[in-house]
């Protein structure tokens, strides 16, 4: 292949993980069109390869065991000093991908072509993103064989449901932060990394309250921590059974609450986060205050997520928070919309 072809390929396969994260992720795709090149291609394609992961962590058609074992195949593609065949993992991980492929499933499937963007990239940028996404994929492997026999994940504690959100979340806060704070101080870039973890905790706590019915029923996963779900009587192989909606609905607002005690240090993570090398502050700032938007949701009506498992800002006010931020929002004004979503809806 000569380097013309080459460069041609490689545009092709950043065009082809722009539409691919479009389609695996709502509040991401939102970020990602916010940014601009460089950052926009090195956070879509880490981003991508944290899904892969993600996708076969929560595929509860797949025994633990075999998902364990696949999360250690793919972190072996990710170690440059392992001489793992890429088609070795395809040939173990292509009769797990589903004959109706949905769009997370299509990313699996794609895995070759990932990587390939991936050791395309630039040296230092890539080899910022590599350790956080090995972190995430080692962390998930870990938990799917923690609870091997149970068939899926029952995180027992608060302490563990944190400990989970790290691997989940905030190892991709770690990736992110990383390839921003390139170039700015030490002392900065310190800060930036103390407050990284609550930013993260923060999403993906919410994630956990507003889709407990989705997380069960799909995946065969429980996140609330089951020593809340024992102080409300609840069995864990019930959290979905409507005779347990009012106790549900307590664990719910607990978590809800614990992710509120994120949300001073995530927003300090706005106000120093650097606007260069095609960073934006509108592309960190949208999924925070869609996050304060759906802790408003969850705090009004958590009983919806057990009875119909939808709860989450319209898409009104997704459209309404878009539009706000294009025009320039300084980072005061990004603390005014949050005060004003945290009691209503934006668009109204």
């Amino acid at each position: 292949m000569t380097s013309g072809q080459h460069e041609l390929t490689t545009d092709a396969d950043f065009e082809w993980c722009f539409e691919a994260v479009h389609g695996v992720s709502r509040t991401f795709s939102i970020t990602i069109d916010r940014l601009e090149e460089p950052m926009a291609g090195h956070i879509c394609v880490g981003y991508l390869l944290c899904r892969i992961a993600d996708t076969i962590e929560d595929a509860g058609h797949i025994p633990a065991e075999t998902q364990t074992e696949l999360l250690d195949s793919y972190d072996r593609l990710l170690d440059p000093a392992d001489d793992l065949a890429v088609e070795q993992f395809m040939d173990d991980v292509e009769p797990w991908i589903p004959e109706e492929t949905t769009d997370d499933w299509e990313v699996v499937a794609q895995t070759p072509r990932v990587l390939e963007t991936f050791d395309a990239l630039e040296d230092e940028p890539r080899e910022i993103m590599r350790e956080p996404v090995r972190e995430l994929v080692g962390g998930m492997a870990m938990f799917t064989s923690r609870y091997a026999d149970e068939g899926g994940l029952r995180l027992q504690t608060v302490e563990e449901l944190e400990e989970y959100c790290w691997y989940a979340a905030g190892t991709v806060g770690t990736l992110i932060t990383g390839l921003v704070a390139r170039g700015v101080s030490t002392e900065r870039a310190e800060e930036m990394r103390n407050n990284a973890r609550s930013f993260a905790l923060l999403l993906q706590l919410v994630n956990i309250a507003k889709d407990v019915e989705t997380d069960y029923r799909e995946e065969n996963n429980v996140y609330l921590p089951a020593e809340w779900l024992e102080e409300e009587n609840v069995p864990v192989e019930d959290v979905t059974h409507e005779d347990n909606q009012s106790g549900v609905t307590n664990v719910i607002k607990r978590v809800t609450r614990r992710a509120e005690n994120y949300l001073d240090d995530a927003h300090r993570y706005l106000e120093i986060i650097p606007e260069h090398r095609g960073n934006k502050l509108s592309a960190w700032a949208i999924p925070y205050l869609l996050a304060v938007g759906t802790m408003r949701e969850l705090r009004e009506r958590p009983e919806d997520v057990v009875r119909n498992g939808d709860v989450k800002v319209s898409r009104a006010e997704v459209y309404e928070l878009i539009q706000t931020f294009e025009d320039d929002v300084s980072r005061a004004g990004v603390g005014a919309l949050r005060s004003e979503m945290a009691e209503k809806p934006l668009h109204q």
